[in-house]
């Protein structure tokens, strides 16, 4: 039964990941219900969805746009130096802690979930598609940018809705761009903390590959759904398990 729920949790969490985000929910979610400590559940969930990263991150390769304020080598050294922060810093969090944080951590991406396509729509319609006119200053820009990242190398969590919203609010407004830079940043920073994680010895190799493996699969599912499945029922749907894990995580 172990096994079934870990292979579903990887399907699922691939799926989600390809046409909307939030896989990473489902993944911590089954990990810690086969009794996987919640440290190594995150580290476990985060290590099985690189691949899919990676894949995105070269598929949107020539989509890629980078802010105004931000060069790619600016871009590249704030992820990667932000991924290892985060990833770092997970691995010195006690399990007590972390699993206190947890049902927090949850809340803030599901929110960013919420939040976020309303302010990339208010973005572009105050804007413009052809304006990129920063909202903030490159120092600001560059502050923002590396706790998202450091974030992302602790929990990764709602990652990429919180990086779309951060794009928006450095001037970007073209969604393809965004989408490609948010795959690029994800795919640099992920990779770094699962260097990190298995440095420190937190990956559970039971479960990864059977994980990684279920989760491209899922992912090539999810794409090929993508554009047959309404976007507001499938944000609706992980709005609802983010905040059911909340719940459960804070009843835990």
């Amino acid at each position: 039964m172990d096994w079934l729920i870990i292979a579903l949790a990887g399907f699922l969490g691939g799926m989600l990941n390809a046409v909307a985000g939030g896989g990473s929910f489902i993944t911590l979610l089954a990990l810690v219900f086969v009794g996987v400590p919640p440290i190594a559940a995150n580290a476990t969930g985060t290590a099985a969805l690189l691949p899919g990263y990676i894949a995105s991150a070269w598929r949107f390769r020539k989509d890629i746009e980078y802010p105004a304020s931000l060069s790619l080598k600016h871009l590249i050294l704030i992820a990667l130096i932000g991924g290892s922060i985060g990833a770092g810093i997970l691995l010195t969090t006690s399990e007590q802690v972390f699993a206190k944080l947890i049902p927090w951590l949850i809340l803030l991406a599901t929110a960013a979930f919420i939040v976020g396509p309303w302010l990339l729509k208010r973005r572009i319609a105050e804007q413009g598609e052809n304006t990129s006119t920063p909202m903030l200053s490159p120092i600001t820009a560059l502050i923002m940018l590396s706790a998202v990242c450091i974030y992302g190398g602790y929990f990764n969590g709602g990652l990429g809705i919180i990086l779309l919203a951060s794009f928006g609010l450095m001037g970007q407004t073209n969604l393809h761009g965004m989408n490609g830079l948010k795959n690029l940043i994800s795919a640099l920073l992920t990779a770094i903390a699962v260097v990190v994680y298995a440095a420190g010895n937190v990956i559970d190799g039971q479960y990864l590959l059977l994980l990684a493996v279920m989760a491209i699969i899922g992912g090539y599912v999810g794409a090929a759904l993508a554009y047959r499945i309404s976007q507001p029922l499938l944000r609706g749907f992980i709005v609802i398990v983010g905040l059911a894990m909340a719940l459960g995580f804070f009843m835990r």
